[in-house]
C-alpha cells in the first residue's frame, strides 16, 4: 500500500476499524476468518461504555480484539470449531500504519504479505489458540486503495483490500496446516453501526476464472435499502455487477434471517452454518453467480438484534474482557 496498511487510521470517538479475512482450503475441509477490531462494534463493553459516556463518545481505543474462527468442515460443528474473541484495553495495544497488536497477538504488513500471529484462549471451552495465517494478496494492494460508503450519509466505508489471496495457515494449537484461497478487507465508521443500519447481508464468493465477486445488502435505520455489487479480478481491476435480488434461504436457529444472490432458477442453500448468534450468523452457501456453481462465504448481521440489552448482557460468556 502507497501509505502503509493503515492500522494506525485515526477511528473517532464511538467508531471504528476492523480487518477482516477469511479464507477455505484447497480441499474444502477447514475454513477460518479473523477479525481485528479497534473499536469493537459487537462488543458489549463498548456499547455500555457509549450509553454511559453520552454526547462525549467512548475511546474505541480501550475496546481492540482479536476474533479468531477455525472451523473443521468434516468434523461435528460443535466440536471441531474453535472460536476466540477476548477483548483489550488501550494499555495492551499498539498500531502503527504496518503493525496491529493486541495483547499476545498481532498482524504484521510485510513484503505484500499480511502475517498474522495468534496466541488466545478459545471460549466458551478453554484451550490454547495458538499459530500463524499467512495471506499475499495476489497483486499489490496499493491497486484497490479506494473505498465504498455503504450507507446514505457517508458514516460507514468498505474498502477492498485485497479480494484475491491465497493464504497458508500453520496452527500447533489446534494442530493444523493448510492452503487455501483467501479474501481481506476493511471497514470503518463515525457511529456504532446500529445508529445506521437494521441489518445487512454480505457475501463474497470466487469464480472460476479466480476473480471474486463481493455483494452488500444493508435496510438502513430508515427501511430504505441499500446495494453494493462489485466483481475483482485477479489484477485487481474492478467492475460494477447488476444487484439483483436477493433469495430467501433457511433461517439460523436464532431466527435470523439469511438472504443471497443466484444467477439460476434454483434458489441458493446453506451448506454449513459456521457461526450462529442471537444477531449474527456467518455461513458457507452453494449458489451460482453468472451462471456457474459459487461456494460464497457469507454472513448475516441484526443490529436491531445486537441493540437489545439482553441479547448484549449475553455476550459476555463469549466476549471477555482483559486488562492485558
Amino acid at each position: 500500500m502507497k501509505q502503509g496498511f493503515g492500522f494506525d487510521r485515526d477511528v473517532p470517538r464511538d467508531g471504528y476499524a476492523w480487518w477482516y479475512l477469511d479464507a477455505v482450503s484447497d480441499d474444502g475441509e477447514r475454513a477460518l476468518t479473523l477479525i481485528a477490531f479497534v473499536g469493537s462494534v459487537f462488543s458489549p463493553y463498548y456499547a455500555w461504555a457509549r450509553r454511559w459516556a453520552g454526547a462525549a463518545g467512548a475511546d474505541p481505543n480501550q475496546h481492540c480484539a482479536f476474533n479468531v474462527g477455525l472451523y473443521d468442515l468434516t468434523a461435528d460443528r460443535h466440536h471441531g470449531n474453535v472460536w476466540t474473541m477476548t477483548e483489550r484495553g488501550a494499555a495492551a495495544v499498539q498500531r502503527t500504519a504496518q503493525h496491529f497488536q493486541v495483547g499476545p497477538s498481532a498482524l504484521q504488513w510485510q513484503d505484500n504479505t499480511l502475517v498474522a500471529t495468534i496466541n488466545e484462549f478459545a471460549v466458551p471451552w478453554p484451550q490454547r489458540v495458538k499459530g500463524s495465517i499467512r495471506l499475499t494478496p495476489s497483486v499489490d494492494v496499493s491497486a484497490t486503495d479506494h473505498s465504498v460508503a455503504i450507507d446514505a450519509d457517508g458514516h460507514h466505508f468498505w474498502r477492498p483490500i485485497a479480494p484475491t489471496a491465497r493464504v497458508e495457515v500453520e496452527f500447533d494449537h489446534p494442530g493444523m496446516q493448510w492452503t487455501g484461497h483467501a479474501y481481506l478487507d476493511s471497514n470503518y465508521g463515525a457511529t456504532p453501526l446500529e445508529t445506521s443500519f437494521k441489518k445487512w447481508q454480505w457475501s463474497r464468493g470466487t469464480l472460476r476464472d479466480g476473480s471474486t465477486a463481493v455483494r452488500y445488502d444493508v435496510t438502513l435505520k430508515d427501511g430504505l435499502k441499500r446495494q453494493v455489487a462489485r466483481r475483482y479480478a485477479e489484477s485487481g481491476a474492478m467492475s460494477e455487477m447488476t444487484p439483483e435480488p436477493a433469495t430467501p434461504m433457511a433461517g439460523t436457529r436464532w431466527g435470523i434471517e439469511r438472504a443471497c444472490h443466484s444467477t439460476a432458477p434454483s434458489a441458493p442453500t446453506v451448506s454449513a452454518t459456521l457461526e450462529s448468534g442471537p444477531f449474527y450468523a456467518r455461513s458457507l452457501i452453494d449458489t451460482q453467480w453468472f451462471n456457474e456453481p459459487v461456494a460464497a462465504v457469507h454472513e448475516s448481521l441484526s443490529l436491531t438484534r445486537f441493540a437489545n440489552p439482553i441479547v448484549q448482557g449475553m455476550l459476555p460468556f463469549r466476549m471477555p474482557r482483559r486488562s492485558h
